[in-house]
């Protein structure tokens, strides 16, 4: 178990003051006039995502005869993944350079004018419906329609500005608050993102079921309509320093690659992530077929419930993990959070029950909330501001080089051994990964950081960084 576990076991006063100073901590977050209107393009922008994808999913599920779904849908599916690959990979390579070396809220404004444009593709799309179909690879007669084709740029354009975005903002942060904040601040913006998700999920839910999918789209064109209204407000000096002589963006994005690789704790995170995101990824392109085959229901609304119930714990996690001072033990928090991830998605293999489902989900959910907070205060607090775009998008290429393949291969892997056996596969080496984390990875064990202390500059060539 956590050690951080402990520190919820004390005597009534000692909560009582801790109470206390939680409840000052949370109010000097907003009492810095950047810091709300920050919060709120955080939460509106990161929300936005996750509604376009709920959509996307159920229209591919049900974009098949029930006689064709379960051989073509999965495949469908693999392919918005794999849509979106190269680009995607090739954005995030260079977005940290980017954020690096442009003022940070002039490029976030940019950067989701692109989302609000790609949504608004997608309503034009469903609402014009071009009709036929087009045959790819795959099972003998697999075909997808050509407005299902059409969704995979546009599936391929939002996440590319999401890519792009990230870095941007959360290399931002740490000039809004100071590093005793970022635990709480994270958790906030995050958690905050997530019941948003949430409810717009949910709102997304029933609208799939009582009107047609474009007016779905409403909801995060609505959400990235507001994210450019308040990024608009946002006063906060966002520029970055000059960090010397100007170079080409490629060559400035493999510092972000090189810094990481010196760092021997932070590697072995991505390295975790990769793996993690990967499995991941196998199980969850596949959860519209796993509320529709394995959980027998078809209804919009129960799809949105269990991904609510998803982002919903996400946001428990988030504000959490800073109440139990994650942060002198940061690497083993996020190891055994990865061990209890593999089995509440394996937990949900041996369940038949949307009752049963919705629970399991929202404690899985919180899972990678708590990790994501860990390692994005962890990043914030002990890396140089010139550095940390840069940072954030070589972690992002690393964690996430391998999920398009792992939808890819969840939808293959369905085909084999069916919904539940992919859940099972998926969960148990999500657990596996967790137990060669703690047996294998010292530095990672090791790694945590005082949040009053000013950020450690990068180690020399060879030299491992000592966790505080």
């Amino acid at each position: 178990m956590p050690t951080g576990f402990g520190r919820l076991i004390a005597d009534g006063s000692g909560r009582a003051r801790r109470g206390r100073g939680l409840l000052t901590r949370y109010s000097d977050l907003f009492r810095r006039r950047s810091f709300r209107p920050f919060l709120a393009v955080g939460a509106l922008q990161f929300a936005a995502p996750s509604t376009v994808l709920v959509i996307l999913i159920f229209a591919i599920t049900l974009a098949y005869p029930s006689s064709d779904r379960a051989t073509y849908a999965p495949l469908a599916l693999a392919f918005l993944g794999l849509s979106s690959t190269v680009p995607t990979l090739v954005t995030a390579f260079f977005s940290g350079a980017i954020a690096d070396r442009h003022d940070r809220g002039e490029l976030m404004r940019v950067i989701n004018l692109v989302s609000l444009v790609a949504t608004a593709g997608a309503v034009a799309d469903f609402v014009l419906a071009p009709a036929g179909h087009v045959p790819l690879p795959g099972p003998s007669g697999f075909y997808v329609p050509v407005w299902l084709l059409l969704t995979y740029p546009i599936w391929a354009a939002v996440v590319i500005s999401s890519a792009l975005f990230r870095p941007a903002y959360n290399s931002s942060l740490p000039k809004i608050v100071e590093p005793a904040l970022l635990g709480r601040a994270n958790g906030v913006i995050y958690s905050t993102a997530a019941v948003g998700s949430a409810a717009a999920t949910l709102l997304v839910g029933g609208l799939l079921t009582t009107l047609p999918t474009a007016y779905a789209f409403g909801i995060p064109f609505l959400l990235y309509f507001a994210t450019q209204a308040i990024l608009l407000t946002v006063d906060a000096d966002l520029s970055v320093a000059p960090h010397g002589r100007r170079r080409a963006v490629w060559a400035e994005a493999r510092d972000g690659f090189a810094y990481l690789g010196r760092r021997r704790e932070l590697l072995e995170i991505t390295i975790a992530a990769l793996l993690v995101n990967f499995l991941s990824a196998v199980a969850l392109v596949e959860l519209g077929l796993y509320v529709g085959l394995w959980l027998g229901l078809s209804a919009g609304i129960w799809y949105g419930a269990i991904v609510a119930a998803s982002t919903l714990g996400v946001a428990l996690g988030f504000v959490l993990i800073p109440r139990l001072h994650f942060e002198p033990r940061a690497g083993k928090w996020v190891i055994g959070l990865t061990a209890l991830m593999g089995v509440a998605l394996l937990a949900l293999g041996l369940v038949r029950s949307i009752w049963l489902a919705l629970p399991i989900m929202f404690v899985y959910g919180m899972m990678p909330g708590m990790i994501q907070t860990v390692v994005l205060s962890t990043i914030q607090a002990t890396v140089p501001d010139a550095m940390m775009g840069r940072v954030f998008s070589a972690d992002e290429v690393g964690s996430y080089a391998l999920v398009p393949f792992g939808q890819s291969t969840g939808g293959l892997l369905t085909l084999e051994v069916g919904v539940q056996g992919t859940y099972l596969l998926a969960g148990g080496a999500i657990g596996v990964t967790g137990l060669l984390m703690a047996s294998t990875f010292g530095a990672l064990r090791r790694l945590g950081f005082r949040p009053h202390e000013e950020a450690v500059p990068p180690p020399a060539d060879g030299e491992q960084a000592a966790p505080s």
